[in-house]
Order: structure tokens, then C-alpha cells, then sequence
């Protein structure tokens, strides 16, 4: 989208300051809004042909279990399979199910108690924000995710206070240090998610079940598909990653990246001192 990439790059790093300071000033709860999935156009990615298309039958096939964590088959399972497979790229759909794959066994090996299906549909949903039919201009993308996510369960006739659990699995699934203070399944989308995007806690997977979740879903490119989501939205909407980690990318690999650091923000704040 031309009119987005000319109005990012006429952003100079006055103004992202005093926007920055400004927003810093409120919370951050909209300023750190992340990645945006706005892959080159060789990279197709199968999608519906609307965010409402009907499931097919095939898109919702999924094993019963695989390295002995089972997988729910409820109706609402299989609705958000089949939503979360039509709208993502194989590398994303790969992600989330891995995701769910990845903090079940670590959860499990703990005795932790937790709703199979709830830490399903989250895990599942929790990267819609990735997905550029569901993005905002300004908000990160876990509240993207998470208030697309909350849409859908509501047309799926969710009770609302599974759904607000759901809501903040995807909101805080980039914080462990919160995710995991928060309910089992919370935490299971924030540490599957976690380990999947850098290794951490890997060594906790038995060598032989790893095997099997990458046979089951392999990572098809995973780590270029990230980066290359990343740097997508440093381009189009660099100030949703104020006070982001996403912003550590943009400035490593974009010339000029406007985006001002926390000391930027800190030292520019209006005060006599």
C-alpha cells in the first residue's frame, strides 16, 4: 500500500518523539501495536475469500493427538481450525498448533490443571493479529489478534467470560512475565508460543517428541516468515511498535527508522530537569 509506506516515511523522528512522549504519557496500552503479515507478493498465501468464508471439511482435519497431547474436537475446535487455517499462511497455522503442542507438554509434565479446549482455541487464534484482514493502524498486534479472536467466538456463541480468558491469552501471550501469572491456559499460550519463536525451554522437550510436533507440523520457513511479517510493519506503521521488541528489527535492518527509544522518550518527556 503505497499511501501507508510515503506517510511512514515522511514520519521524522521530532515528530515520532513527541508522539512518543505523549502516548508514553497515557500507558502504553495502544502505542506498542506489532507486525502486520504483508509478505511479498511471490509469497502466496492461502487464504479464504473473505474472513467469513465457510470451513471446508478438509480444513479442519487435524490428528487426534500427536506426541501424546491430545487434540480437542469440539465444534468450536474445529471452527477455529478451520478459521485460523483459511486466513493464515502455512508457516502461521503451523506456529499456533505448535504453540498449543508445546505448552500442553510442558504444562502437563507439571500436573498443572487447565481447560484443554479453551487452551486450544487460544492457542489456535492467537496470532490473528498477524494476519493483515484483522490488523488496525494503531493497536499491537496481541490486541488485534485478541479483539478478532473475541468476534469470532462471539458468532460461535462463546460464553463471554471463556472468551475475555481467550481475549487476554492473545493480548499477553508476548509477556510470559504476566501470561504466566495469569490462568493455566493464559500461560500455556504465552510459554508455547515463546518457546516456538526462540528456543527458550526447548531442552524441556524430549528429543524423539520434537520429532514428532515437526512432523506433524513442520516449520515451512517459519523464522523468515516472522521477520519478514516484522519488518512489514516497521515499514507501513512504524509507531505501533513504539516500545516494542519488534522495533529492535526495524532499527537493525531499516535506514532511518523513526521509531525513538525508551531513553529517546525518557530524556524528550517536558519537564524542567
Amino acid at each position: 500500500m503505497p499511501g501507508k509506506d510515503n506517510e511512514a516515511a515522511s514520519i521524522t523522528r521530532r515528530t515520532a518523539l513527541e508522539r512518543g512522549a505523549g502516548i508514553a504519557a497515557i500507558g502504553a496500552g495502544t502505542v506498542m501495536a506489532a507486525a502486520g503479515s504483508n509478505r511479498p507478493a511471490a509469497a502466496a498465501v492461502p487464504r479464504a475469500q473473505s474472513p467469513d468464508h465457510p470451513f471446508s471439511s478438509r480444513s479442519t482435519m487435524l490428528p487426534a493427538s500427536v506426541a501424546g497431547v491430545s487434540i480437542p474436537d469440539s465444534r468450536l475446535a474445529r471452527a477455529a481450525v478451520g478459521f485460523a487455517r483459511n486466513v493464515s499462511s502455512p508457516a502461521l497455522f503451523n506456529h499456533v498448533m505448535r504453540t498449543y503442542l508445546y505448552g500442553s507438554l510442558l504444562f502437563d509434565r507439571r500436573g498443572v490443571r487447565y481447560d484443554r479446549e479453551l487452551a486450544f482455541v487460544a492457542s489456535v487464534l492467537h496470532d490473528l493479529g498477524l494476519v493483515k484482514a484483522y490488523q488496525t493502524p494503531d493497536e499491537r498486534f496481541e490486541v488485534d489478534g485478541a479483539d478478532a479472536a473475541r468476534k469470532f467466538l462471539r458468532k460461535q456463541r462463546m460464553p463471554s467470560d471463556r472468551i475475555s480468558v481467550v481475549w487476554d491469552a492473545i493480548a499477553l501471550h508476548t509477556n510470559a512475565g504476566i501470561a504466566t501469572r495469569k490462568r493455566a491456559e493464559v500461560g500455556i499460550v504465552s510459554v508455547g508460543s515463546g518457546l516456538d519463536f526462540t528456543g527458550v525451554g526447548l531442552e524441556n522437550i524430549p528429543s524423539d517428541t520434537l520429532t514428532e510436533i515437526l512432523a506433524a507440523f513442520p516449520r515451512a520457513g517459519f523464522k523468515q516468515d516472522a521477520l519478514d511479517t516484522i519488518l512489514s510493519l516497521c515499514r507501513t506503521k512504524p509507531m505501533s511498535v513504539l516500545m516494542h521488541s519488534f522495533a529492535e528489527v526495524g532499527r537493525r535492518h531499516l535506514p532511518d527508522f523513526p521509531v525513538p527509544t525508551v531513553e529517546d522518550l525518557l530524556l524528550a518527556a517536558p519537564f524542567e530537569e
